[in-house]
């Protein structure tokens, strides 16, 4: 079983970038977080978290940030699609584990420029460091990047950013047929288990209060920019 947000999800396709653009010493740090000290000369370097969160998530970014071998690169969320919750919050675990620093925004590769969508993705997919920069503006972080970004060492968010919270279900990809018994019994563990997960990150479970509203009504909720900090979805103001 897993718990996936009912409208929106997010995460994954991932790879190390390096942004040439970062020359400019006046430019800000990528996201308002710094790259590692040993990036390369006159590059930002970050890891491109893009894609839907899947069951198997968490090994591809295990995979990267072994590769890494320590170097503590920050990771910029742009998350769409159905999501699995429970790998969402893993990857958080992962991120804070390893002591990595969290965005949200969208990796436009070089590469990619007159290409369509699937061959971008492609791409990008293999994880290998590429030319790219990083676009702030018109930013969207759902539940899955909320719970993503809640791992990060230092959260922040680009100002613009529009946090949309929708509902939970509980699905099965095995088997789809879920008793109405089972489905209320589970979603009460995973809500438990979410917020015990947001308390250990230091992020103010009452979110999970919203999402649970936004289950029964199925709606979604915009959370404005005065309530990242007082929910400590973000450790610092507005980038």
């Amino acid at each position: 079983m897993y718990l996936r947000a009912a409208i929106f999800g997010s995460l994954i396709g991932l790879v190390a970038v390096c942004s040439a653009q970062a020359q400019d010493p006046r430019r800000p740090a990528i996201g308002g977080i710094g790259s590692p000290v040993d990036a390369g000369q006159g590059c930002s370097e970050w890891i491109a978290a893009e894609g839907t969160v899947q069951w198997d998530t968490h090994k591809r970014l295990i995979a990267i940030l072994d590769r890494e071998a320590g170097r503590k690169l920050p990771v910029i969320i742009h998350a769409w699609g159905d999501a699995n919750l429970n790998v969402a919050t893993s990857l958080g675990r992962i991120l804070r584990d390893r002591g990595i620093d969290t965005t949200a925004g969208t990796t436009d590769v070089g590469a990619c420029k007159g290409k369509s969508e699937a061959d971008c993705f492609a791409i990008k997919r293999p994880g290998g460091p590429l030319d790219a920069k990083v676009t702030l503006a018109n930013t969207s972080c759902d539940l899955a990047c909320v719970l993503t970004l809640a791992g990060g060492v230092h959260r922040t968010l680009p100002a613009g950013t529009r946090i949309i919270l929708s509902g939970m279900a509980i699905r099965n990809r095995v088997a789809p047929n879920v008793s109405e018994e089972q489905r209320q019994g589970l979603t009460v563990q995973f809500g438990d288990q979410f917020r015990r997960y947001l308390r250990e990150m230091g992020v103010e479970p009452e979110l999970l209060d919203i999402v649970d509203r936004n289950s029964e009504t199925r709606r979604q909720t915009e959370m404005p920019p005065s309530e990242w900090l007082r929910l400590h979805i973000v450790t610092s103001a507005l980038q």
